[in-house]
């Protein structure tokens, strides 16, 4: 099993998808660290020499920003806009959309589950 950014990655899988299970590597930077480091797309994890896994290793820890120090610096993010106490940062701090969507109804993702209300029957 090959261990990149801390992540092992699945070996009978196609690297493409296989880089996908490193946080912050999607599929257009997957393709885009294989063109780098020149190793086909359509192989397998298992069919790659180690010399191969440790070029595909440097070009990630060289140039992208994945796993830890993502989610820290995403973390920051939402914690400066809480601290500001902007309108984002506000609706973060309350467990509210952020972005705008309705929450009269639907938000359940976002608020929990619904909490029933002591006295309200129809």
């Amino acid at each position: 099993m090959a261990r990149i950014a801390g992540v092992n990655i699945p070996t009978a899988k196609r690297v493409v998808i296989a880089l996908q299970y490193i946080h912050g590597i999607g599929p257009k930077f997957a393709s885009e660290i294989l063109g780098k480091v020149g190793v086909d797309e359509s192989k397998r994890v298992n069919d790659l020499s180690d010399a191969e896994v440790l070029q595909i290793r440097e070009v990630i820890d060289r140039d992208y920003v994945v796993e830890g120090d993502l989610r820290r610096e995403t973390a920051m993010n939402i914690k400066r806009l809480m601290d500001l106490g902007c309108y984002r940062g506000l609706r973060h701090r309350k467990g509210l959309p952020v972005r705008g969507q309705r929450t009269h109804t639907n938000a359940r993702t976002r608020k929990g589950p619904a909490k029933a209300i002591a006295g309200k029957k129809k």
